[in-house]
């Protein structure tokens, strides 16, 4: 999917602004607090449906205004036209469209934008929570899975429902028996761990031979935690854990509980490697996980950079856009300085944006 035409309204401090984005590379500069971000703020609301800077879309909101429009054209890898448009208030509703069609699912709209991030804050997912890497695999299947997003949907709400007997649990086997949700959970849990450990098994190759282009001098390893034993299936560590989750009343093991797990030699990455060095290993992965989509779909996706200036030094910042460019995803990044990616003069295709005043001016 490229972007062709993007159109803000009341969102941050923008009042009204657009731009035509190179489908290719666009560049955006501007001082800090101009609104660069924004610009990647409000395209990522369009592959996502949230901010990556805040929880609270209320913030996005331009001052005393009640909502913030984003809208967009682009066409998808077979040529087709798209117009696509979100709107969020307040309140937590919202609205979104496509081709003048309203859903009612943001997933329906999200769809159809592949959109990955990088920001100063990505080493969070060598070193934040197993959540952060749930959320990256789950990108990757959801995207190739046309189930994918439902069988997580359906699971979450087992999922509620086995915690909220469990929380209530009072020593009466038969008013609180997990039975029926156990056997609910075992199907759905083994089918996503069934595929999250297929992805990981076709993402590692090109992540290592990725890798070795950003961190030749260390062997970064990835490897698939699926939430319980190895050596038992779903069924086995519930019953087994089942004591346990009636006394803290949650389910401690399952596919809410996976992670994919980093290590260099044997030793846990954010132990060997230095913060720096972290920010090539995410970079590695996430060029990877584009490289691997392209591969299976034969679509293209959307990579925002932002402020990479701050993150890569300049000739990864050049490998990791020639690595993106190559599998033809059409990338944006911002920067401060326009001397901080002196390397894309040899790019042909590409776009100058510079940020100020709230507008958006093509150099």
């Amino acid at each position: 999917m490229i972007l062709d035409k993007v159109q803000l309204t009341k969102f941050r401090n923008f009042e009204s602004v657009q731009f035509s984005p190179s489908p290719s590379l666009s560049i955006i500069t501007g001082k800090n607090g101009s609104g660069k971000s924004s610009l990647l703020e409000a395209l990522h609301y369009l592959g996502y449906g949230r901010s990556f800077r805040t929880s609270k879309h209320q913030s996005v909101i331009k001052h005393d205004n009640d909502a913030f429009t984003i809208f967009a054209s682009c066409q998808n890898d077979d040529g087709k036209q798209f117009k696509i448009g979100l709107s969020r208030g307040n309140s937590e509703q919202f609205k979104c469209s496509v081709n003048g069609e309203h859903f009612k699912r943001l997933s329906d709209l999200v769809s159809l934008l592949p959109i990955q991030l990088f920001t100063p804050q990505s080493t969070d997912l060598v070193i934040g929570s197993p959540s952060e890497r749930r959320r990256f695999c789950d990108w990757g299947l959801f995207h190739v899975e046309q189930s994918y997003s439902e069988l997580i949907k359906n699971y979450g709400k087992v999922l509620k429902h086995r915690n909220a007997l469990l929380k209530d649990y009072n020593g009466q086997s038969a008013q609180n028996d997990t039975g029926y949700w156990d056997q609910q959970i075992i199907v759905l849990g083994e089918r996503i761990d069934a595929l999250r450990g297929e992805y990981v098994n076709r993402l590692i190759p090109v992540f290592e031979s990725t890798c070795r282009q950003f961190l030749p001098e260390f062997s970064v390893e990835i490897s698939y935690y699926r939430g319980w034993e190895k050596d038992s299936d779903l069924s086995q560590a519930l019953n087994k854990k089942l004591p346990y989750d009636r006394k803290v009343g949650y389910t401690s093991v399952g596919p809410h509980k996976a992670d994919l797990r980093f290590r260099v030699n044997k030793t846990q990455a954010q132990e060997v490697l230095s913060r720096g060095q972290l920010r090539m290993a995410v970079a590695a992965l996430q060029l990877a996980q584009t490289k691997l989509f392209t591969l299976e779909t034969s679509r293209h996706s959307i990579f925002l950079l932002d402020d990479i200036g701050a993150e890569l030094d300049a000739e990864k910042r050049e490998r990791f856009i020639d690595g993106l460019l190559e599998t033809q995803t059409q990338v944006f990044v911002t920067a401060i300085e326009q001397e901080q990616l002196e390397f894309v003069n040899k790019y042909k295709d590409k776009k100058l944006f510079h940020v100020e005043h709230c507008n958006v001016n093509e150099e």
